[in-house]
């Protein structure tokens, strides 16, 4: 049975950040995503960071190694497991957000507390693709907005030729 269809109308408060993040005909206010368009709500959030809140961050995990995953599997990143160092001043919302493609690695939950693992796909609340401006911030180019994020260290050996 399919799910119900959900309408909205222009102005109407979807969600929160935290729950997931902006796409086309929506817009952001206090924390909170709205609709800027009348129709059908649509939700997909089958890829990388699904959820966050204080403490940890849900994750879809899409591959281990270089291998697709068949089926979906979750995860969780603590805060405790986001840097190897400054543990106590760790903040998920400055390091993930929904939607991120994070490189994680597998302990019995899943860590970032390398240099080499993080966020290495983001999008803006606009919908754009981010680029990394330091290990700490990614940046618009269509804004030029910078958020916080917990850029990864991408070694040589996952980058694709």
């Amino acid at each position: 049975m399919a799910p119900p269809v959900r309408y909205c109308i222009p102005g109407e408060r979807l969600c929160n950040l935290e729950e997931g993040s902006p796409g086309s005909g929506t817009y952001t206010r206090h924390g909170y995503i709205f609709s800027s368009l009348a129709g059908c709500l649509t939700k997909s959030s089958e890829n990388g960071v699904s959820s966050i809140n204080s403490r940890f961050a849900k994750v879809h995990i899409l591959y281990v190694g270089s291998t697709p995953l068949k089926n979906s599997f979750r995860g969780t990143i603590r805060k405790e497991d986001v840097r190897a160092t400054e543990k106590d001043k760790v903040e998920i919302y400055k390091s993930f957000r929904p939607g991120d493609i994070v490189l994680a690695k597998v302990i019995s939950l899943l860590t970032t507390a390398k240099n080499e693992l993080g966020v290495v796909v983001a999008h803006s609340e606009s919908g754009v693709q981010m680029f990394p401006i330091s290990w700490y911030e990614m940046q618009c180019p269509k804004t030029h907005t910078k958020e916080f994020r917990k850029v990864a260290r991408v070694q040589p050996e996952f980058l694709q030729t």
